[in-house]
This record gives structure tokens, sequence and C-alpha cells, in this order.
């Protein structure tokens, strides 16, 4: 049983618009996140109906949230959950409020077209990806279970098993949910949801400043976290950014492997708009959509609130940046501050351009009593060579163990991913299984897993990544 309550629902009316997920004619379930289930104390008394769309759970009250938002720049007033419900919210053991909803679980009157279905391969690469966050550190929502329908949906690839992904989400609350209202002039709907936000995620902030503050500060450090492991979203739209600071809605994403800062793998940016490096610069830009939005509620003088505004968005760049070099502290064995600290990160990665991003940084640690295994990676050495002597006259204690810890040995290889969604596409679910196990651990030593640490191999080629719809 799950104890469901509703505040989205019963608080922000106008929000969302109540839909029941299709009913799915032979589900199978594929994976059940036992553990996750453990640590918010729920008990899944019919993990194939409930995450099916098959059954709705007793007090669950499904509905479609909507938003707008920017979609690689344009704006589309109408989006919302085109094949997602939300089943309804419960408390965890420690009084935190989850939402639980279901992905690829049926049309909703904002499909636009769309079928509302989703193919088995995209819902396990949420769960995989998603999992591999968590595990290193990095808030996200998570995945509770993934169910095959019974049904098959038509994508580019052909016919597919369909399958619906559970999801648990801090919310599901968006920059574009603040735009669907602010662009509508719907200002009692916003003012409600500002308050809602406020009491859910940042209770205690003072009013749109506070909030707005405090959505930065999360976020800034959220892409920080993002860029340490090289991973790249692949859709940051403003509908894809969550206020409660969570990485939200597994797509095209994919972890980089040799350092580029202009890696793109979504087939859809064909301009790179999401590439690496641009990561930094689209959280400045959805964090000034989301001051328009909030901007009636900065100030009642319209030319001070636009004042304050631009003054918050003139600092994002160094919020960023602070908690960016924060990071590559870590990741370098750097204790303490030093005012020199990112220009070594910055020339650090210079001097490893082209050279994988997970290994650079892993065998570094070894560097600090032996340089052969980190130096092997380099084709031309001349960079780090020249490097390395600066990084170990900064460095204190035990370097070594502090960068091991986080700096992980394991994170969701390209090619692994995708031999695993194959296989499980196919009806063979071990590689997934395998797949799992080792990104769950992803800084344990790498004796007995070497095939989970190294880079894909030469004949795998660009890699591509697909929206999934």
């Amino acid at each position: 049983m799950i104890h469901f309550d509703n505040t989205y629902l019963r608080d922000l009316p106008g929000t969302y618009l109540r839909q029941a997920p299709d009913v799915a004619p032979a589900p199978a379930l594929v994976v059940l996140n036992e553990s996750l289930a453990a640590e918010l104390g729920l008990q899944i008394d019919d993990p194939v109906g409930w995450f099916s769309g098959a059954v709705v759970p007793q007090g669950a009250e499904p509905a479609a949230l909507a938003y707008a938002g920017h979609q690689f720049g344009g704006y589309s007033p109408t989006l919302g959950d085109g094949r997602a419900h939300l089943l309804g919210e419960f408390l965890g053991p420690d009084g935190r409020r989850w939402d639980l909803q279901l992905k690829g679980s049926g049309r909703t009157p904002f499909s636009r077209g769309g079928d509302g279905k989703a193919a088995l391969g995209p819902m396990l690469r949420e769960y995989l990806i998603s999992e591999a966050m968590a595990a290193l550190g990095i808030p996200t929502t998570r995945s509770l279970a993934v169910v095959t329908t019974g049904e098959t949906v038509l994508r580019e690839a052909g016919q597919l098993p369909g399958a619906v992904v559970a999801r648990v989400a801090a919310s599901h609350i968006r920059v574009g949910t603040f735009q669907y209202f602010a662009k509508r002039g719907e200002m009692d709907k916003l003012r409600t949801l500002l308050d809602y936000t406020i009491a859910r995620h940042y209770p205690g902030v003072d009013g749109a400043l506070g909030l707005f503050d405090a959505v930065a500060a999360a976020q800034a450090r959220l892409i920080a976290q993002w860029m340490g492991v090289g991973f790249i979203h692949g859709v940051m739209n403003t509908d894809n950014m969550a206020l409660s600071g969570e990485t939200i809605d597994y797509g095209p994403c994919a972890f980089m492997e040799g350092y580029a800062p202009g890696t793109v793998f979504s087939s859809i940016d064909r301009q790179g708009r999401y590439a690496y490096a641009n990561q930094p610069l689209i959280l400045g830009w959805n964090l000034a959509r989301l001051a328009e939005a909030l901007l009636p509620f900065f100030d009642a003088d319209a030319e001070k609130a636009v004042d304050l505004a631009n003054a918050r968005l003139d600092g994002i760049a160094a919020l960023y940046r602070t908690e960016w070099v924060a990071v590559m502290r870590g990741k370098l064995g750097l204790l303490g501050e030093d005012a020199g600290d990112g220009a070594l990160a910055d020339d650090f990665l210079e001097a490893i351009q082209g050279v994988d991003w997970t290994l650079a940084f892993r065998r570094l640690s070894g560097a600090v009593a032996d340089e052969t295994a980190f130096l092997a990676l380099f084709g031309d050495a001349g960079l780090v060579t020249a490097w390395l002597p600066r990084w170990r006259a900064r460095l204190r204690g035990d370097a070594a163990a502090a960068m091991r810890a986080v700096n992980p040995a394991v994170v969701p290889r390209n090619h692994l991913v995708e031999a695993a969604l194959d296989a499980a596409t196919a009806g063979d679910l071990q590689p997934f299984h395998a797949l799992l196990a080792q990104i769950q651990n992803p800084f344990g030593a790498e004796a007995g897993r070497e095939a989970f640490t190294l880079p894909a191999p030469t004949g795998f080629g660009r890699y591509v990544t697909y929206c999934g719809t």
C-alpha cells in the first residue's frame, strides 16, 4: 500500500487535467528498484498493475500536468505531460514529499498528435542513467520500475515493445510550469504556484526573489556536477529544468568519452545548442526565462523589478564558476581553497583534449604515486607533463584516496548502454542487469571489471542518441 496525498491537485487548480493512464493489455515486470522502494518506505503490492497503468492504486488521482517551455530556443505555449501521468504524492520515512509518475502510459490532452507511448529501450535508458546519477551523488529523479505493456510502438527503428517507467521525483515543477501561467497572464495561478513551490522545496526563503536565488544556486551546483562527470543532458529545454534542482527527463543523454567541449550526442541538436560546453550557458539562459516569469513578483515597480532580475542574472556566471571550481577541486584532490585553483583546473582541461574524460581523472589519482598509467593515455603528453609539477605543489594529505572517492571508475559507457538496451529489446536482460550492478558501484576498484571501465572499441563509431518519442 502507498499512502497517497495529492497536494498539487488540491492546491493548484488549473495546473493539470485529470487523465487516467491507458490500460496495458498484457503487462509484465521488467525491473523493480527494490532498494529504492525500501529507502522510501514503499510497500509495492501490485507492481505490474500499478506501474503499467492497468490498475490505479487506491488513493491515486492520475493527472497530466500543464506546462509550457522554450524548446531549442523556440517558445511552445502548451506542452504538458503528453505521455505521462502523475499518480500522486507520498511521504518518505524522513517526511520528504515525493511524486510518483508513470511515463509512457498513454495519450493525454497534451499529446499534440503523439501516441503517448514509450518503447522499452528508452525507458530502460532512463532507469540506467538515473540510477548511475544517484550513485554518483548527483541530484536526480529516480526510476522505481519498468514494465512492458504487451503492446508494440512504432518508432524509426520499427515496431518495438512498449513500456512504462515509474518515476519518483521531489516534484515535477519546471521552469516551463511558471512560463505557462506567466505567458497567459494568469497572475493568481502564478502566485499560488510560487507560494506552493516555496513551501514544498525551499521553505523559509523570502518570496519570488528568494525562490529565484535558491533555484539558481541549486541549478548552478547541479550543472557543475554534470560537467564534472562528463554528463550531457542533450535537451536542456526550459520544460526540462526542475525547480527542485534534480536532473529530470533522460532522453538523448549520454556521457562524454574523449574530452571535446563541443560534444553533442542528440540527433535533434543539429546546431550544438546543448553541447557539453554550452550547458553552463544554457543554465543562465533558462534562469533568465524563469526570471521573466517571476518578474511581476520581484517588485511592484516594473523598472525596479527588471533591475533586480538583471543584477541576479549578471551574477549567474560567477555563481556557476564557484560551483564548478569546487567540483574540480575535489576531482583534482585539492584540499582547502587557493586563488589559483580555477586556473589549475582550466589548464588541466586544456591538456587533456581528446583524452577519455573518466579515465583521465581516475588515473590522475594514481599519478600521485606513479605517473605511468596516467601518461599512457596521451599521444603527446607535453602539456600535461608541464602541468603535473604545478598540481603536485598544490596537493595536501592523502589526495589519491580523496580523488578515488569522487572520480568514478565506472560510468554508463555508451557502447555498453546500447548493447544492454538492444539485448533487452530482444528479450535478454542479462547485459542490462550486469551493467546496472556496475554503475551502482561507480567508485569501486577497477580490478575484475575492466570491461566496464574502458572506452568504446575503435569500431563503435560516432554515437547518436534519440529522444525516444
